[in-house]
């Protein structure tokens, strides 16, 4: 069954009912491979990519299941929409409301007239989007392995006096040079006392000795993310440093050899937090535990206090407790990791024991 019509199955479409999607991640999975701009439109028995001429030939290679239709000066978006839903005889439309803007929606409604009803979709592709195919677990698998591959090549190359910038920057292109298409997002650098700042943005600071370095980091292979995260020494580390080091590696450990089929998020997420408060760090763990990676880096479901859902086979889901002190730095070890119906994989395999450069 293609991605498309998981959703209208899902949505139990008749012929009276539409489907508008703009989310490009939501286009992409949809059409199994379109990347370009405009709208995707489904009913049960049609699939439709409507763009403007940049991306006309695109779509029709990568989604050769779709009909491709073109936006002009005289036939605007809004128009095309009115058209194939009138053809279609669509009198209820399901469209994302997490996503379009105000003015989009109300340029669209006004074209289409209130005959039609307007529906919100309620993320129902993303929920489709939460259990990954062979095929998409096969990309992930690559994705995982360039970003493994690159943190061991970066180790040799990291020395007193490269800024975090510079470091960033080498990163990044060991992943490119390894066969990534994409960063999954920003990287991020944090040394020294930035390290706790759990998002630090990379900057001119140089890396001295007895640094503690996170790195944050993800290749993108075929529209797929990766995440990991590996905090590393430079020269020996406080013994402060290292008693947080082991603490975030027992609590990674712990919870990712708990994941499984049929395990509460709420509950991984709080073996980590009663482990690290009780080695003497409450407050100092303020992120949620993880969080499901695809085609975006952060999907449902995640791994958090507010987050009650159960593990399925097929979920990718990060694992990254973490440890922050202001003035002091921090440790966030993480790994993205497959879902399993009497376990888990991990999808990075870089070494997690401490390394002291």
């Amino acid at each position: 069954m293609t991605a498309s019509e998981k959703l209208v199955d899902l949505l139990h479409l008749t012929g009276s009912m539409g489907v508008l999607i703009h989310d490009p991640s939501n286009m992409f999975y949809l059409t199994e491979g379109y990347t370009g701009e405009g709208f995707v439109y489904l009913t049960a028995e049609r699939r439709v990519i409507v763009t403007d001429f940049r991306y006309t030939e695109a779509a029709e290679k990568d989604a050769p299941g779709f009909e491709v239709v073109m936006t002009d000066k005289d036939h605007p978006a809004s128009k095309r929409l009115a058209e194939l839903c009138e053809a279609d005889q669509v009198r209820e439309l399901r469209y994302e409301s997490n996503f379009l803007s105000v003015d989009d929606y109300e340029k669209l409604r006004g074209a289409l007239g209130d005959e039609i009803s307007w529906i919100p979709l309620r993320q129902a592709p993303q929920k489709i989007r939460e259990i990954k195919t062979p095929a998409e677990i096969v990309t992930m698998r690559k994705a995982g392995a360039i970003t493994s591959e690159a943190f061991e090549a970066v180790l040799p190359k990291i020395r007193v006096g490269m800024t975090e910038t510079e470091l960033r920057l080498e990163l990044e292109y060991t992943m490119f040079r390894l066969g990534a298409d994409e960063l999954a997002f920003h990287t991020i650098i944090a040394s020294g006392v930035n390290g706790s700042l759990p998002h630090a943005v990379p900057g001119s600071r140089k890396l001295q000795n007895g640094d503690m370095i996170t790195m944050d980091f993800g290749a993108k292979v075929g529209g797929y993310c990766s995440d990991m995260t590996r905090t590393v020494a430079l020269g020996e580390p406080s013994a402060e440093m290292k008693k947080i080091y082991s603490t975030v590696l027992r609590a990674q450990a712990m919870c990712e050899a708990a994941l499984a089929a049929g395990k509460s998020c709420f509950d991984i997420d709080r073996l980590a937090r009663d482990y690290i408060d009780s080695q003497g760090y409450a407050g100092r763990f303020g992120h949620g535990l993880g969080h499901c990676v695809g085609i975006e880096i952060h999907e449902n479901p995640r791994l958090s206090p507010a987050c009650h859902d159960t593990l399925e086979a097929g979920m990718v889901i990060t694992v990254e407790p973490g440890i922050y002190v202001p003035g002091l730095g921090g440790v966030r070890i993480e790994n993205t990791c497959l879902v399993k119906e009497n376990g888990s994989e991990p999808l990075t395999t870089a070494r997690k024991e401490l390394i002291i450069l």
